[in-house]
């Protein structure tokens, strides 16, 4: 099957540090070529992959600290569309944004929504393309748009690559907990430096601050490093993050948001490392409760201390076996693999659909990126190399 998949751009893929959804494009791109799928990807030219690579920006935005994200993205969106006839699916992870593209567009589009869906804007926007099929990333994301007459194809949790995460069955000695993901009110990380305070153990915290939570950060966030045993360690790679989960007792995940997946979970227990959370969005379908974690259902910081002491009551394989069972790469790729099929399927049935035309020299004219000369391709595995810097900023995708 020939399928181009559509990356964002504010991030790499597999990204350097932060970037939940350029984790999960990655992992699904490397299991659909492992299993015999030809594969174009359309991300940022850093990108690592052993598909064929589109560069669509300089880099991932985000490091480069670009001011106009969408202008750029609206140009990857055009070159995808333009190559359309050589794929069999077009895979969208840019959320709405391939929306008006993909409506006119014989060959079929899927949309994996990955941000949050409780926002009026975003309710907005679905409810004037019902016809776009979907794939929610938990059950609880499309809680806020139950009453929309959407096109569901199915839920198809996240996935990880399991070999970048070994299981550990014993945690650090001495022990420790650790915090990972974003500084910003929702993510919790005020009361994930309580737990640990009131606990006595010391807390390793590997996340980012975005220039919207900065200024939170700097008077809520920033005063706790203080206190006796917190570790900021900024935002870490894929490696130094495997490491971090691993050693750990537990994983602190004390969210007040309606979290559509929340990768670190399944990171996390992949490496043996049970999960304590608070209720919200995906967290009652990632963590199974009294087997991979406990979930505190009053939300306090007190509940939340008196479930970190019965970790140990945890068996860390389980934690390992769940993840294997149900958030790997290779389960992820299986059931994309069955919508694909059936989009096409239905999509043939109703004669919209042509075989993919083979790949074919783009004119002068045609809309090659602007990343790369005519004709050339960077290899499998290593990044292309760019001159230039896009202008632009902002990310109008949300984001884990």
């Amino acid at each position: 099957m020939r399928i181009a998949q559509i990356a964002p751009l504010y991030e790499a893929v597999p990204p350097k540090f932060y970037g939940g959804t350029e984790r999960v494009v990655h992992a699904l791109v490397e299991e659909l070529v492992r299993r015999g799928h030809e594969v174009t990807l359309f991300a940022s030219a850093d990108s690592r992959t052993s598909a064929r690579l589109v560069p669509m920006a300089e880099g991932g935005l985000r490091l480069l600290g670009a001011r106009d994200g969408l202008a750029l993205h609206i140009a990857m969106l055009e070159e995808v569309y333009a190559q359309a006839d050589r794929f069999d699916i077009i895979h969208s992870h840019v959320d709405y944004l391939a929306f008006p593209f993909a409506r006119h567009s014989p060959t079929p589009t899927l949309t994996t929504l990955h941000g949050r869906l409780d926002l009026p804007e975003i309710r907005r926007i679905l409810s004037r393309f019902p016809e776009q099929p979907l794939v929610s990333i938990s059950h609880s994301q499309r809680a806020p748009v139950r009453d929309l007459s959407l096109r569901w194809q199915a839920t198809v949790y996240n996935g990880i690559r399991l070999e970048n995460f070994s299981f550990s069955s014993e945690p650090a000695d001495p022990p420790y907990l650790v915090f990972l993901g974003r500084i910003s009110p929702e993510k919790g990380p005020i009361q994930a430096v309580e737990v640990a305070r009131r606990l006595g153990l010391p807390l390793k915290i590997a996340a980012k601050i975005d220039p919207a939570d900065r200024a939170w950060a700097e008077v809520n966030f920033l005063p706790l490093l203080s206190t006796p045993g917190v570790e900021y360690l900024g935002e870490v790679d894929e490696q130094q993050k495997a490491e971090l989960l691993r050693g750990a007792l537990a994983l602190l995940f004390p969210i007040d948001w309606p979290e559509p997946f929340g990768l670190v979970m399944a990171e996390a227990m992949a490496c043996g490392t049970p999960v304590v959370a608070f209720p919200g969005g995906s967290v009652e379908e990632v963590v199974k409760e009294g087997v991979t974690g406990w979930i505190c259902r009053s939300r306090t910081v007190e509940e939340m201390v008196e479930a970190v002491k019965r970790v140990d009551k945890l068996d860390r394989r389980a934690c390992r076996l769940h993840v294997e069972q149900n958030f790997s790469s290779s389960a992820m790729a299986e059931r994309y693999e069955v919508v694909y099929r059936q989009l096409l399927e239905e999509a043939r049935g109703r004669g919209e659909v042509l075989p993919a035309s083979p790949p074919q020299p783009r004119g002068p004219a045609s809309g090659l990126s602007p990343w790369r000369k005519q004709g050339e391709r960077p290899r499998p595995h290593q990044p292309a190399r760019l001159g230039g810097r896009p202008d632009g900023e902002g990310h109008p995708l949300p984001q884990e």
